[in-house]
């Protein structure tokens, strides 16, 4: 018996999603017996695209692999638009140029021998300025860290060049990504390539800006309260949450190991749903450094029969009304799924206000001292105005108490998805706000499922009355990444997904 290799386990992960493969193989992490190598999932693109800064990772990828387009031309199309877009939208705020070419040109070399080097052989992507890369400045947005270099790549980052994923550069995030705004004291505002005048969300702004305006194929952004869902539904793209416990995040600041970690994931953010699913079976899995981290499999979407699914819907949740043209969204989503499910219903969770105000006060219950560590770490002495290290600390007491309102809030969250497979809701109360309006993040629909720990994808659906995209939300149940995933692309294929900004 021997430990499996580290692309032997993402191989043994994404064999867990072939058909009924998945309910047999335990969870990913075991030891596999000497000589055995699984079979490696290939992925097959359904992406009809023909312009090729906006065609899917995936696609790309197969077609890397197949010949019929070469690492270096893509990689030198996504720096030649990047070079025309970023000094517009400021998405991308280091670049690894030399780096990215040298590498595309040995991805073509091993194609040519008739070498793979992995799921995405060649492809070019970018990455949240608050990971760790290997040789390249990775800031956090935070001052104290802005010519800070580090010598190893985050987990995720490692995994994704492993299977041959081409990095181009970082993109931009509020200070330790604690904003619902992409800005920072280092490298300014980004904006919304669908408008230059408003926001792209955060906290992954700058991922979405950029993957928006076709400059990168995918990128990986983080959220604890929303930051993959919001920059995605204001950008017009997919993106995921995943289940708490899925994707470790060692190498990122903030990072695994306290209190309010549990609220954080990792996520893929791409223009098309099926790249989600790809990088997921390359991201999910322990590292033995996060120890948040479970060994549970990865199902693939293709496997879920929708006609078993049962839909549960709401457009409001009495705090924030959203728009009209998103609560219609919501309703033409469920309608469309009613010919290929099993029900649909509408109805909300009955705790999502009381679970929204604990997670509030949980957070700020320490008088924000966990953040102020961050920035007494990284050396910071000034902070973005958009930083907020105010709080009131309680006792002790009180403290537990408020983890014991969440768990049983949480519960409650549970017993009302015994009815129901997926949720589907929005994302925020409007499309994307204007680089000059003040209001707070209330307007958001997405912390209550920080709060859970479940699953929650976006993909767009709608248009605003101003031409903007607007996303849907799809939760699921913990675990059940794969029916999340398959709803996606279902309302995908339904609503057209992706589609470009004509004003850049």
């Amino acid at each position: 018996m021997k430990k499996q290799t580290t692309n032997n386990r993402r191989k043994f992960i994404t064999t867990l999603g072939m058909g009924s493969l998945g309910s047999i193989l335990p969870a990913y992490g075991q030891l596999l017996p000497e000589g055995v190598v699984l079979p490696q999932q290939q992925f097959v693109s359904s992406d009809e695209t023909d312009e090729l800064l906006y065609m899917s990772a995936t696609k790309v990828a197969e077609m890397i692999r197949n010949k019929e387009i070469s690492s270096q031309e893509v990689v030198e199309s996504c720096l030649a638009r990047i070079d025309e877009v970023n000094p517009q939208i400021n998405a991308v705020v280091q670049l690894a140029r030399e780096r990215a070419l040298l590498e595309a040109k040995a991805a073509d070399e091993a194609v040519k021998a008739g070498k793979t080097l992995g799921l995405l052989h060649g492809v070019p992507m970018t990455i949240k300025d608050s990971f760790d890369t290997a040789g390249i400045i990775s800031t956090a947005g935070t001052l104290g860290r802005k010519d800070y270099m580090p010598g190893k790549d985050a987990t995720v980052v490692a995994r994704l060049r492993e299977e041959g994923a081409i990095l181009l550069g970082k993109t931009n995030t509020p200070e330790f990504t604690m904003s619902y705004l992409t800005s920072n004291l280092i490298y300014g505002q980004t904006l919304n390539p669908y408008d230059l005048t408003r926001h792209p969300s955060g906290s992954s702004g700058g991922a979405a800006a950029i993957l928006a305006s076709g400059g990168s194929y995918f990128d990986i952004g983080t959220d604890s309260g929303g930051s993959v869902r919001a920059p995605a539904h204001v950008c017009g793209l997919a993106s995921i949450k995943p289940t708490s416990g899925r994707i470790p995040q060692t190498g990122h600041l903030p990072g695994y190991g306290d209190r309010y970690g549990c609220y954080q994931q990792p996520g893929p953010m791409a223009r098309r749903v099926e790249d989600l699913y790809l990088l997921l079976s390359i991201l999910s899995g322990p590292d033995q450094m996060d120890a948040s981290i479970s060994p549970v499999p990865l199902y693939d979407p293709a496997e879920v029969d929708l006609s078993k699914l049962r839909i549960a819907y709401y457009t409001t949740n009495d705090l924030a009304e959203p728009i009209p043209e998103i609560k219609k969204m919501v309703v033409d989503c469920a309608n469309q799924l009613r010919s290929s499910v099993s029900s649909v219903d509408e109805a909300r969770p009955p705790v999502l206000h009381e679970l929204s105000e604990k997670r509030s006060e949980l957070n700020s219950a320490d008088g924000k001292a966990h953040i102020k560590r961050l920035i007494k770490a990284c050396g910071t002495t000034v902070i973005s105005p958009n930083l907020k290290i105010s709080g009131e600390v309680v006792s002790g007491s009180q403290y537990t108490k408020l983890v014991e309102e969440i768990d049983a809030l949480k519960s409650k969250m549970l017993h009302f998805m015994d009815d129901f497979d997926i949720l589907l809701c929005p994302v925020t109360s409007t499309a994307a706000m204007k680089l000059d309006d003040e209001r707070i993040p209330g307007h958001w629909y997405t912390s209550e499922y920080n709060a859970t720990g479940w699953p929650a994808a976006v993909v767009r659906a709608g248009t605003s009355n101003e031409g903007l995209p607007l996303g849907i939300q799809i939760v699921g149940k913990p675990w059940t990444e794969d029916k999340v995933l398959a709803v996606a692309a279902d309302l995908e294929r339904k609503f057209g997904g992706y589609s470009k900004p004509e004003n850049i």
